[in-house]
C-alpha cells in the first residue's frame, strides 16, 4: 500500500496544532488500510525534509498530501524539491483547494445569511499568484453557494489585505475564515473584524479529512507533480546541508539544548524509533 504523507504548514499555537492531529486522525479512522505520516514545512517537527528521507528509506512509494487550501510556495517549492528528490518514488498530490467540498464547509460555517449583505474571505495570503488564484477561486463558488458577494481578504502576502477590504465592504458583514486551524492568522482575524460575526477554521470537520483522501487517490492514477522551478531546484540541491544542520536543533543529540516540549507528531515508522503512528482506532 502507497504511504500516505500529510504535509502541514506548522503553527505555535498547541489549540492548531491539536487540530491538524485530529485532521489526519480522521483521515487514517477513515482509510486504516494506509500508512499515514504527519510532517511539516515550517515550525513543527519532524519537518518535511527528514520526514521524506525517512519514509523513502522504509516505504516502497508515497504520496504527500498538502493539507493547504490553495497551492503556493509550499507545495510549488518545498514539496516540489522532495518530488525531484526522490523521483518515482515520493509523489505530490494536489493542494486541497480550491473544490467544492471546502465551499460547502464554508457555507455550513456561515449558517443563516438572512441578516448579512456580503461575505468576507479572509485568507492566509501568499506571494505566490496561483495560491492566490486559488482563493479568488474559491471566493467565486462560495458567492454562488451562498447567493451574496464575496471579497477575499489577505493576512499576509500579496493581494488585498483584510483591513482594507472589511473598511471598503458595505452593509451587513460576516467574516468566512479560510484557514485549516487556529493559530496566529485566525486570532488576527478575529481582532480584524470587530463586532463582525467571523466562523471557526475549517478543520477537524470529516468532509475534509475526504477531500485529503481524495487527493491522494487522484495522485495515485495521476501522477500529478508540481511544476519544477528555479527556485525548487536551488532548495534540492541546499537539502543535505539543511538535513545536517537540524540536528542542532532542540532536543536533538549533539545540540546541548533541551527537548521541546512534548510530542510534536505521531509518524509512521517501521524502524521502531518513533513509538507511535496513525491508526484507524
Amino acid at each position: 500500500m502507497t504511504d500516505l504523507v500529510a504535509v502541514a504548514h506548522g503553527t505555535a499555537d498547541p489549540a492548531g496544532l491539536r487540530v491538524v492531529h485530529e485532521l489526519v486522525r480522521q483521515m487514517a479512522r477513515l482509510r486504516p488500510d494506509i500508512p499515514m505520516s504527519l510532517g511539516f514545512v515550517d515550525l513543527n517537527m519532524p519537518d518535511l525534509p527528514s520526514l521524506a528521507h525517512r519514509i523513502a528509506r522504509d516505504a516502497d512509494d508515497a504520496v504527500m498530501v498538502p493539507l493547504l487550501l490553495s497551492a503556493g510556495y509550499h507545495v510549488y517549492v518545498d514539496i516540489a524539491a522532495e518530488a525531484q528528490r526522490y523521483p518515482g518514488r515520493v509523489h505530490a498530490a494536489a493542494a486541497l483547494g480550491p473544490d467544492p467540498i471546502l465551499v460547502d464547509i464554508l457555507a455550513d460555517r456561515l449558517g443563516d445569511l438572512s441578516r448579512v449583505d456580503q461575505v468576507v474571505l479572509a485568507a492566509a495570503g501568499s506571494s505566490d499568484p496561483r495560491a492566490l488564484a486559488d482563493c479568488d477561486t474559491t471566493a467565486k463558488l462560495l458567492a454562488e453557494r451562498v447567493d451574496r458577494p464575496v471579497h477575499v481578504g489577505y493576512l499576509s502576502g500579496a493581494g488585498s489585505r483584510l483591513p482594507e477590504v472589511l473598511s471598503q465592504t458595505r452593509g451587513r458583514v460576516a467574516v468566512a475564515t479560510y484557514l485549516l486551524a487556529p493559530g496566529f492568522f485566525y486570532n488576527r482575524t478575529r481582532k480584524l473584524a470587530g463586532p463582525r460575526p467571523v466562523t471557526p477554521p475549517l478543520a477537524p470537520d470529516p468532509r475534509l479529512a475526504a477531500l485529503a483522501l481524495h487527493r491522494y487517490e487522484e495522485a495515485l492514477t495521476t501522477r500529478w507533480e508540481p511544476r519544477s522551478t528555479p527556485h525548487a531546484r536551488r532548495f534540492v540541491k541546499t537539502l543535505r546541508a539543511y538535513e545536517e544542520a537540524i540536528c542542532a536543533r532542540p532536543g536533538r543529540p549533539g545540540s546541548g539544548l533541551p527537548p521541546r516540549p512534548g510530542p510534536a507528531v505521531f509518524p509512521r515508522c517501521r524502524g521502531g524509533a518513533v513509538p507511535a503512528r496513525y491508526g484507524g482506532g
